[in-house]
């Protein structure tokens, strides 16, 4: 038999951030570990079933012109939630307390349990609807780097190239860089909501806190709602 490797101790195991793709998240923007950008936008819905023929023809034939259009990858999320109800019933408790009237007290004490119980038996979930809009830099194939400086040695020497600090790109030089994907990943992002507009959908941008809820909530299914999460625009 051969001799199994010996599990990781918990000071050992690799942290959950090792797992997950995200970076940073500024200004609403998700930063990938590999550069990429992602823009998530909230849309509304619309109830399809209640609409005539004609207009659901019309909804089908601009979904259609709006996917036509596009030139970059976009992801269509559907976040189903459980929705928390604690505080609701905790401010019929304080409602009933504060009520004089017995009558009207009985009413909401009864309200009260029955929207407990109803729980209880039947999940209250919430749909909510995203699109996520992509943007990846173009990268220097392995090795492009170092051919690309060989060559620039190579000229240098021959006179017909400056010295160039292009490579060694400084933090202010890569920042510029970095501004510049996010205008690109902009231009994408109001080409959707226009886009979206047509179909009588309204499409707004996340901010940080609404992003890193998202994200708390889709790598913790099992939690009903966000606690204690704190961003750099709550400090």
């Amino acid at each position: 038999m051969s001799q199994k490797e010996p599990l990781p101790s918990p000071k050992e195991a690799l942290p959950t951030q090792q797992f997950i793709e995200i970076e940073a998240i500024k200004n609403g923007v998700i930063i990938l570990k590999n550069t990429g950008l992602r823009q998530i936008l909230m849309v509304s819905g619309i109830n399809f079933d209640l609409k005539s023929e004609e207009e659901q023809g019309m909804l089908i034939s601009l979904f259609q012109n709006f996917l036509n259009s596009l030139n970059f990858t976009v992801q269509i999320l559907i976040h189903s939630r459980k929705l928390n109800i604690d505080a609701y019933l905790e401010n019929l408790s304080v409602r009933e307390s504060q009520e004089s009237n017995e009558l009207l007290k009985n009413q909401i004490a009864e309200y009260r349990e029955f929207i407990r119980a109803f729980v209880a038996e039947n999940a209250i979930m919430n749909k909510t609807y995203f699109v996520v809009v992509s943007y990846d830099p173009i990268k220097v194939p392995e090795g492009g780097a170092a051919v690309t400086q060989s060559l620039l040695g190579f000229l240098k020497k021959k006179g017909v190239a400056k010295p160039t600090e292009r490579l060694g790109a400084g933090v202010g030089e890569k920042e510029e860089e970095l501004e510049h994907h996010i205008e690109q990943l902009a231009q994408r992002t109001n080409q959707v909501v226009a886009g979206l507009n047509q179909m009588d959908l309204r499409a707004v941008p996340l901010n940080n806190e609404e992003a890193v809820e998202l994200f708390y909530n889709l790598y913790n299914p099992e939690a009903v709602e966000k606690k204690g999460i704190v961003t750099e625009n709550s400090k």
